[in-house]
């Protein structure tokens, strides 16, 4: 079982500061790589801020979208700029509230790791789209690709080895391609192929990179809210003499994350 101490998901505000800005970029190459038609109907499981849900309804013209989160904060944040075609509700995405075969795509972005079932998740989402319907999501490759997080676990395992259990590169190992190719096989999809999405995350500076962190809002903001004031300020100490710089003081990095996409085949 993951240790979900620090796994606080309830300020959309927040959240787009530490992580909503790249996940709007992933959802964007996300979207592309599916290649779906015009005028289908999303589910958006695990919808969070309404990132993704906002890519489909705009970049992939959707008829309709519907995204679905278990954090009052996130579909409420959600809402505030959601097209007219996008509609929220809380609700579990282990037992979604919707009839079998209504919706033609299925979609999760940056969820699944926070599950604590990811297949009985993704069964469900296949429930939900049509024969023939497809279902995809990415999670962040926390293990080697998501630069800022590798190198903030990293700095803090200097500090305090011991927190390194927490680290989400050891805690999620679903985020890899042969783990969610596993899950979609389990949940009875077929087709399925997985391919990575790689975003730039440029931070003016450190201070650009380092605030986020004290949100509160995540595994790694999370902890640093634990920490003491004299630990935090050592954790980021090492964290800044780790990170590259330009000439102009900006940080640039990047961001990997795993995408899989199958079909459901019921007839």
């Amino acid at each position: 079982m993951n240790d979900q101490r620090c796994d606080v998901w309830a300020a959309g505000d927040a959240y787009e500061q530490y992580m909503g800005r790249w996940s709007r970029l992933a959802a964007e190459k996300f979207a592309t790589w599916l290649k779906c038609a015009d005028d289908l109907r999303w589910l958006d499981v695990g919808c969070g801020t309404g990132a993704l849900s906002t890519v489909v309804s705009t970049q992939c013209r959707a008829r309709t979208v519907l995204g679905i989160d278990r954090s009052e904060g996130f579909v409420g944040s959600a809402r505030v700029a959601a097209p007219v075609s996008t509609h929220f509700i809380v609700a579990d995405a282990r037992a979604l509230p919707v009839r079998d075969g209504m919706w033609d795509v299925a979609v999760s972005g940056l969820t699944l790791n926070f599950l604590p079932e990811p297949t009985v998740a993704v069964a469900e989402m296949a429930r939900a789209v049509r024969p023939g319907g497809l279902v995809a999501a990415y999670v962040w490759d926390y293990a080697e690709g998501m630069s800022f997080l590798r190198r903030f676990w990293d700095a803090v395992v200097e500090v305090h080895p011991s927190a390194g259990a927490l680290d989400e590169g050891r805690r999620f190992p679903v985020c890899r391609p042969e783990r969610l190719q596993k899950v979609w096989a389990d949940a009875g999809l077929v087709d399925v192929a997985t391919a990575p999405i790689e975003v730039p995350t440029v931070f003016a500076d450190f201070a650009d990179l380092w605030e986020p962190f004290l949100t509160g809002q995540g595994p790694a903001p999370g902890y640093v809210a634990s920490l003491a004031p004299a630990d935090r300020d050592h954790v980021r100490d090492v964290l800044e003499a780790a990170v590259p710089r330009r000439p102009d003081g900006s940080i640039a990095l990047t961001a990997r994350a795993w995408a899989v996409r199958g079909r459901n085949q019921s007839a």
